[in-house]
């Protein structure tokens, strides 16, 4: 079915509702980047909770600050209790493909070090198998090198992450998302790539229409 603008926004914003039931006070959380995370932000700060938050990307964080939540530097806070973010696909088995906002890096890491991640969606982001191409960041330093070595890359026309690496896209073969993953994890010169592993994912929230489907993966977690 196809969705229109309206829809899809009221899916992104029941999901963002739903996750934002699963915080509670006192707890640490680490936000995402994107377009569902902008419907999680004001759900969150309704919801008046004592939470300390890590931001994914300096637009989120500015968001958030304006919205009355409380935003620490990542070098404070090395456990979160949840972290939630949005995805640009998810398979039926937890696999996802993620940096359409060139963010994948610091979610990545953010996701890893909570206790819970919990994915965000709306119905036109399940996918039956993950479609190329995958968002990476590469180091500027040796730039060259890596882009041989990788093959089928294009370079974005984009500005540099907040810590200062190139964005691009690897075109490459997707029949094996963990095999993909395992070769670009193992280019000297990438530092880090969009296949976020279903290990990874504790829980996805998706819209559907007026409901929401909470699929439970404790991949892991």
């Amino acid at each position: 079915m196809v969705r229109t603008s309206n829809q899809v926004d009221r899916e992104k914003q029941l999901a963002a509702e739903a996750a934002a039931d699963l915080v509670e006070d006192g707890m640490t959380v680490g936000l995402g980047t994107g377009s569902t995370v902008a419907f999680l932000l004001p759900a969150l700060a309704r919801r008046h909770r004592n939470i300390r938050c890590v931001a994914t990307s300096p637009h989120t964080a500015d968001l958030a600050q304006q919205l009355g939540i409380d935003v620490a530097p990542f070098t404070e806070l090395a456990i979160l209790d949840l972290a939630i973010d949005g995805t640009d696909q998810i398979t039926p088995d937890g696999w996802l493909v993620k940096g359409g906002g060139a963010a994948h890096t610091r979610e990545k890491l953010v996701a890893i070090t909570a206790n819970r991640f919990i994915v965000i969606a709306d119905s036109t982001k399940p996918v039956a198998v993950l479609k190329g191409p995958i968002p990476i960041e590469l180091l500027a330093f040796g730039l060259g090198s890596t882009l041989r070595r990788l093959g089928d890359v294009t370079l974005r026309a984009v500005p540099s992450s907040p810590d200062g690496g190139i964005i691009a896209d690897y075109h490459g073969p997707l029949v094996n998302p963990r095999e993909t993953a395992a070769r670009l994890s193992g280019t000297p010169g990438l530092i880090e790539h969009g296949l976020f592993p279903p290990e990874m994912v504790t829980t996805a929230i998706i819209g559907r229409g007026d409901q929401v489907e909470v699929i439970d993966y404790r991949g892991g977690k």
